[in-house]
């Protein structure tokens, strides 16, 4: 049997000389106008999406934090008002800047690089008993092979150097011990997104960064307080967040905001912290 034969029509599709019927179909230009389309669609879904993706994320990280901040909570409850020893890495141990003698610390090791000693510090932290769930204990967006990305702040019972000895009611170890200004505007938790030892810095005395401002979920970070309430922390200057995403992977980079919106930023943090400046 002989095949049907056809010409071929540019623009029309397929004619078929022996019933005379043209078969449609798409023509090139046809087929480049779609994926124009669906080109542009995308252009314009896609930022949508990632969006969307990031708020849910967020949505994980603040959850997180208010478990975090209800485990700190009720530990402190449960041990006469003292709360719980906020340098990682620091169990049972008299510093220079800070007495943990027989305080277990709430993350027992610490590693920058060993996930596996990162589980087990938080397993054997003191913790864990309150929370049990590894993945509370990391924010969905933070460093890979990181299993710790959350920390405590200098002033939570961690760190004392003595830039605030003597000044009452700075660096808490007991809970009863927050207020002026009240626990609503005390910090204990900070979104970091990356391991850190001890806690994280925040200098009293000095109108300078210690540690650098962590930029998380878009321009500021997730941060929770000693009332049991989580918000997120949006950065005023450009600056901050500008130098916060340079000096990421720095150590203690310790640099000065030079506008009044990146100085409003750190005293935002530094208050937050100790309660009050230092300088």
């Amino acid at each position: 049997m002989s095949q049907p034969k056809v010409l071929v029509q540019p623009g029309a599709g397929l004619f078929n000389l022996e019933n005379g019927k043209t078969s449609r179909g798409f023509t090139l230009v046809e087929l480049l106008v779609v994926i124009a389309i669906i080109a542009v669609l995308m252009a314009i879904l896609m930022p949508a999406l990632n969006r969307v993706r990031e708020q849910g994320k967020r949505a994980v990280c603040f959850g997180n934090l208010k478990q975090l901040i209800l485990a700190w909570d009720i530990y402190a409850g449960e041990n006469d008002e003292k709360i719980v020893n906020g340098a990682a890495g620091f169990s049972d141990r008299n510093m220079s800047w800070g007495d943990h003698t027989d305080e277990l610390a709430w993350v027992d090791e610490y590693s920058n690089s060993d996930t596996d000693i990162q589980i087990r510090g938080i397993r054997n932290g003191a913790l864990w008993p309150y929370l049990g769930n590894v993945d509370v204990y990391r924010c969905p967006t933070g460093r890979r092979g990181q299993a710790l990305t959350y920390a405590i702040m200098f002033s939570m019972n961690a760190v004392e150097h003595d830039w605030v000895k003597g000044v009452p009611n700075t660096h808490i170890k007991n809970r009863g011990e927050i207020h002026n200004p009240a626990p609503s505007l005390r910090l204990v938790f900070i979104d970091e997104g990356y391991m850190t030892p001890d806690a994280f810095a925040v200098y009293y005395h000095l109108d300078k960064w210690f540690d650098d401002p962590p930029v998380r979920h878009g321009d500021g970070t997730i941060v929770a307080f000693a009332d049991g309430h989580a918000d997120y922390w949006k950065w005023k200057a450009t600056e901050t967040i500008k130098e916060g995403r340079a000096r990421e992977d720095s150590t203690s980079a310790q640099w000065t905001p030079k506008t009044p919106e990146g100085k409003e930023d750190l005293q935002r943090m530094q208050r937050g912290c100790w309660g009050r400046l230092g300088y």
